[in-house]
């Protein structure tokens, strides 16, 4: 049997918005974008007949790694409590890139709530080798915690 995770999808308070800080701040483009009518069946939210809009974001490869974002038009879906910690049923996004520090000052500019700046961080890779990393974490719009890493490769 083969499992592949193509896509995740957050159900969100502004598509909108979402949308820019994954673009704006992660570097992600828009690769798909449009409004669906639920049929009431597939989805555990929601009822048949209500509108989403739902806009899918990828990153830098084409076929997986992509996160939707999913806004519930009409009606709307009232907004969870701001999250502080993270708990059983939460999620944490790691992502990797090559720009840890300019992540950080555009999340800031953006307006985005960040857990922890930039810092030195290691861990035993899945071979055994030691990884060195510097991670930045952040929350963003809807309160889905993100851990982005920039790998290095000579301990610096």
């Amino acid at each position: 049997m083969t499992t592949m995770v193509k896509r995740t999808t957050l159900i969100v308070r502004d598509v909108e918005r979402s949308r820019a800080f994954y673009r704006d701040v992660l570097g992600m483009r828009t690769w798909y974008d449009d409004r669906i009518t639920l049929s009431g069946v597939g989805l555990a939210a929601g009822k048949k007949g209500d509108e989403t809009h739902l806009v899918i974001m990828e990153a830098s490869d084409p076929l997986v790694a992509k996160i939707g974002l999913l806004q519930f038009t009409s009606p709307a879906m009232p907004p969870p409590p701001p999250r502080e910690r993270l708990g059983i049923g939460d999620i944490v996004f790691v992502m990797q890139g090559d720009d840890a520090a300019g992540v950080h000052q555009r999340a800031l500019a953006f307006g985005a709530r960040v857990h922890a700046a930039p810092h030195r961080y290691e861990v035993r890779g899945a071979d055994g080798a030691q990884l060195v990393m510097t991670s930045v974490s952040l929350w963003d719009p809807d309160d889905y915690f993100i851990e982005y890493n920039q790998r290095h490769t000579t301990g610096g």
